[in-house]
């Protein structure tokens, strides 16, 4: 808007001063050639022929710039083919070269013929040429006069230069109104943004605020829409529990009948149901972890959360001697559900007790302006290339020997995914193993100033 207007109206002022420099330079031109005018009509007045058809004058005019040499002002009377002539002292032994002024004066006698030509002294003049019959004359008498116009080309330009430079007053004056204006005017705009940013990032749960009227109706239709969204994010969880419920009750009743019976059709559903009840545990997960990456609004703090994590674990690896270290940049906060970043880190930072030898470390730090990242490391045995592949797909476990399902990992990487994320595993600086979380995270705040 800024941009359209200030082009829009540079251009407008450029024409403006461009029209006032052309009626300002007509202005002094027309004036110049009325003085030329009378100069003609004072030496058409007092000329004279004698009967030997002899050109004479009984008055010249007064002007004393006509008596001084290459003055810039002259006049000159001359019958084509007829002879010198008279002309101004001002000309000294020079004459005029009108050429084709002479020619369009004589093919017109009477009208008045206004065109550029040079003077003696090499000055551009301004003449007025003007051809009248004269009785005793052989052919039609051309008078003329001239003047130096480089005065006048002088006026304009100081003229254009003055316009020029008020224009560009004005052109800057008009450029911080409209600036002012339009930022003004935008402003509730603004404000409306950084009110739909503040609800995404969790700092508020509605669009509050005075508003002009034009855009209350907006403010409320985003409300609706923020209400409608936590609404079917609170369906969505309210049906996965109802499913969680109904399977988990008759998984249960299989598992405990099979656990109270001997043989193999009672091994075979112990096995499967344990199977059936870490996939229903898992998808479960996804589908809720699904729904809070969609809700606007969740905001959880990363630090808080991994300490809780250090503090659970550093109890219970304890005895094996292991030590967890703990880095995370303060203000650091995930766009999403507390309990899903337990779920994310605590499998990695658990996983990676597990294996350590001695020393597991965490850190936590922004990744750019809408991401962050989470390194795991421990000093254990590590991965090669190929088992790091193997260890992010379900269901497969690197050590048959030590329990679960094998389902860790893949559920980390699956809840990653759920919130546009990302896991990547790779050797550690520790030597062991390196699991590297990227999440997105709520934008920081920029000082209100720097707006």
């Amino acid at each position: 808007m800024v941009a359209v207007a200030l082009i829009g109206a540079l251009v407008l002022l450029v024409l403006g001063a461009a029209a006032l420099t052309f009626l300002f330079r007509q202005t002094v031109f027309n004036d110049l050639d009325d003085r030329l005018g009378r100069v003609t009509e004072s030496l058409l007045a007092h000329v004279e022929v004698s009967e030997t058809g002899a050109l004479s004058i009984e008055q010249t005019p007064t002007d004393p710039s006509y008596s001084q040499v290459f003055s810039g002002r002259y006049w000159q009377i001359v019958v084509p083919g007829g002879g010198a002539g008279l002309a101004s002292a001002s000309l000294a032994e020079e004459r005029l070269s009108l050429g084709a002024l002479t020619a369009r004066a004589v093919s017109a006698p009477g009208d008045l013929v206004v065109g550029d030509a040079d003077g003696p002294d090499e000055e551009p003049l301004r003449v007025l040429v003007q051809a009248v019959e004269i009785a005793g004359a052989s052919g039609p008498v051309v008078i003329a006069a001239g003047e130096d116009r480089r005065p006048a080309d002088a006026n304009v330009t100081r003229f254009l230069l003055s316009a020029a430079g008020i224009f560009a007053v004005f052109a800057l004056a008009l450029a911080i109104g409209v600036y002012a204006q339009v930022r003004v005017g935008l402003d509730p705009v603004l404000r409306m943004g950084r009110a739909v940013a503040a609800v995404r990032d969790g700092e508020q749960s509605h669009i509050t605020g005075a508003y002009p009227s034009e855009l209350m109706p907006l403010a409320g239709e985003l409300n609706s829409l923020l209400d409608h969204s936590r609404k079917v994010v609170e369906r969505a969880r309210t049906h996965v529990g109802n499913l969680a419920h109904a399977l988990k009750t008759p998984i249960t009743v299989l598992s405990n009948e099979a656990r109270t019976n001997k043989g193999p059709l009672a091994e075979l559903v112990a096995r499967q149901t344990d199977t059936m009840s870490s996939q229903v545990e898992h998808h479960l997960r996804r589908a809720r972890a699904a729904a809070n990456a969609r809700a606007i609004g969740a905001r959880t703090s990363v630090p808080e959360v991994l300490e809780d994590l250090t503090r659970t674990l550093a109890k219970i690896y304890a005895r094996r001697g292991v030590e967890l270290a703990l880095c995370a940049d303060d203000g650091l906060v995930f766009r999403g559900e507390r309990q899903d970043l337990e779920d994310l880190a605590g499998n990695l930072m658990d996983n990676a007790c597990k294996w350590a030898a001695c020393a597991v470390r965490v850190t936590a730090a922004p990744l750019g302006e809408t991401e962050l990242q989470i390194s795991i490391e421990d000093d254990g045995p590590g991965l090669t290339e190929i088992e790091r592949e193997q260890a992010l797909a379900r269901g497969v476990r690197l050590d048959e020997q030590a329990p679960g399902t094998g389902l860790g990992l893949a559920i980390v990487a699956d809840l990653a995914r759920a919130y546009d994320g990302a896991v990547r595993l790779d050797r550690s600086e520790l030597g062991g193993l390196r699991a590297q979380l990227t999440l997105p995270a709520a934008r920081r705040r920029k000082l209100e100033t720097a707006r």
